[in-house]
């Protein structure tokens, strides 16, 4: 089993930074394939991006590609989630999740969440 907690949420403006982590506790917590969803206000939660546990394979949805960078510290068994040119229509809370085998951008693929964090960027 594998534990996260993410941080870095807050209230920002359209086009600021901000770099989200989630720490992964638990038995081989850097084995895992490590991802970001994140779910609206009367939203479906939806998948943001996902990275290998080798960091050798990354994808992301297209509404962030160019935008979000996400990265992971094995020794450190954390995940960051960096979010440049944010906009109102990133307003969410996000969240991690984790699986074992291969990397997924399909919600129902992963077991581990996270509680969540809230991003609000205002207009």
């Amino acid at each position: 089993q594998v534990q996260l907690v993410e941080s870095g949420g807050r209230l920002v403006q359209t086009g600021d930074s901000l770099r989200l982590s989630c720490a992964a506790s638990g038995r081989s917590a850097s084995s895992y394939v490590l991802g970001w969803f994140r779910q609206a206000p009367g939203k479906e939660r939806e998948f943001v991006a996902a990275i290998s546990w080798r960091s050798d394979i990354t994808t992301y949805a297209d509404s962030v590609k160019g935008r979000f960078t996400i990265s992971r510290d094995n020794a450190k068994n954390t995940v960051y989630l960096q979010m440049n040119s944010l906009k109102p229509e990133d307003t969410a809370v996000y969240y991690c999740a984790a699986r074992l085998q291969r990397i997924s951008t399909v919600r129902h693929d992963y077991g581990y969440w996270g509680q969540g964090t809230q991003v609000t960027v205002s207009s």
